[in-house]
């Protein structure tokens, strides 16, 4: 039987790259650490433990040793689209922690911890404080109230004819034109916003302005930065009726996501916004994880494609 190896000790989160990009290449292990092999064979050797979530691209082949590895040092494994614009599949989210879980869930479960992260969110997505003495429901509604003056404005500016927020996921085609464009865009950036959250160590069902979904924290990080992002570029793309317009869509967001480094932003953005709850946040990785099999030395047989 294989000697076990002594535990390993994962870098905090702090310390590590938050993210790095994976495409076109094979994810293995050699010498007990990650290596992307391209297909001309360049390896490109990446350090145990040192980056937060690598995010899997198109093309991506992927050993089961990386996928041993990536549990054992807390590195989240996350299959996407360019860019982020589709999530297809992740890993084991926040490496086994369940420290940043039960502070979410604590911050979402009592009444006046809750209001303090929502008046957060608010202040984060208009750039000034909400108004005093107002419940999650109030600020809810008076939210709702600005997004439909910005779809309005947006919509002036660009020379789009407006007749609300008006879709159904059911069938697609009944939608007009900017309703399927902003559906689009708002697809690709809730992609990129759930692998943040689950870089980050937390839940997308676990949500403050929005609840009782699979994704309700996902609408609330999104949010705050849908209308510096994706809104502006849907209505651009609406005004120019293309032949495909989901497709330019979702091309112009992987550029912009890529332009502006947005998933790197989003993580200290959700750290940021959940520390208005005003109590203890885990702000390291566990003492130990449990001790493992020896990695293999050479690289592995390729598993499943990303």
């Amino acid at each position: 039987m294989a000697e076990l190896l002594p535990p390993l000790k994962p870098i905090p989160i702090k310390e590590r790259l938050s993210i790095m990009y994976v495409e076109k290449g094979q994810l293995d292990v050699l010498d007990g650490a990650f290596v992307v092999v391209d297909a001309t064979g360049v390896r490109t050797h990446i350090p145990v433990g040192g980056v937060v979530c690598l995010m899997l691209e198109p093309g991506t082949r992927v050993s089961h040793a990386a996928c041993a590895l990536a549990a054992r040092v807390g590195t989240l494994l996350v299959w996407i689209g360019e860019a982020g614009v589709r999530l297809y599949s992740a890993g084991q989210p926040g490496g086994a922690r369940a420290d940043r879980l039960l502070y979410q869930a604590r911050l979402a479960l009592d009444d006046d911890l809750r209001l303090k992260v929502v008046r957060s969110m608010y202040e984060l997505r208009f750039g000034e404080p909400p108004p005093q003495r107002r419940s999650v429901e109030q600020l809810r509604g008076i939210e709702g109230a600005r997004v439909r003056e910005t779809y309005k404005r947006l919509a002036a500016q660009y020379g789009v004819q407006w007749r609300g927020r008006k879709y159904n996921p059911e069938d697609w085609d009944v939608s007009d034109l900017p309703n399927r464009c902003l559906s689009a865009a708002t697809a690709s950036l809730y992609g990129i916003t759930e692998a943040a959250i689950l870089a980050a160590g937390y839940a997308p069902a676990i949500g403050f302005i929005h609840t009782g979904k699979p994704l309700s924290f996902v609408y609330d990080v999104a949010d705050i930065y849908k209308f510096d992002t994706v809104v502006p570029l849907a209505f651009k793309v609406a005004a120019k009726s293309p032949a495909n317009p989901e497709r330019e869509v979702r091309l112009r967001c992987r550029d912009i996501f890529r332009e502006t480094r947005l998933l790197e932003r989003i993580i200290p953005g959700i750290e940021d916004m959940l520390a208005a709850g005003g109590i203890e946040r885990p702000t390291a990785a566990p003492e130990q994880v449990e001790a493992a099999i020896p990695e293999p030395k050479g690289l592995g047989d390729a598993g499943h494609r990303g």
